[in-house]
């Protein structure tokens, strides 16, 4: 199974800023349930791709883009904390469901069917 865990790309500043990738000892990971941590586009999640999610670009002050972390998962990986440090090597924490939630499935299920 896939995360596909959508975000806004904000810039932080009142310039315009580029999305670096990846970010020297940081980035997305997704830490299981037992602890293993999980680096984003792991095993075939690079693989999963839906362009309404694929910023990669410059982001202008005051605008944000839709971007995507994904991970490739087994079932009982499922549930567990997303993690994203940013450039200065601080460290932000979420409680990820085990069923798909939030307002963008519909158009990741458009996007990804077969």
């Amino acid at each position: 199974m896939f995360a596909f865990v959508t975000y806004k790309a904000r810039a932080t500043t009142a310039v315009a800023a580029d999305q670096a990738a990846p970010i020297d000892g940081g980035g997305w990971s997704w830490a299981a349930p037992d602890g293993q941590a999980i680096a984003q586009g792991n095993g075939e999640a690079y693989n999963v791709v839906a362009d309404s999610f694929n910023a990669g670009r410059t982001v202008q002050p005051g605008t944000y883009l839709k971007d995507a972390a994904v991970f490739d998962l087994a079932t009982a990986q499922a549930g567990g904390t997303l993690i994203f440090i940013d450039g200065a090597g601080t460290a932000y924490r979420w409680a990820m469901p085990k069923t798909d939630a939030g307002p963008d499935v519909a158009q990741i299920r458009k996007e990804l069917a077969p």
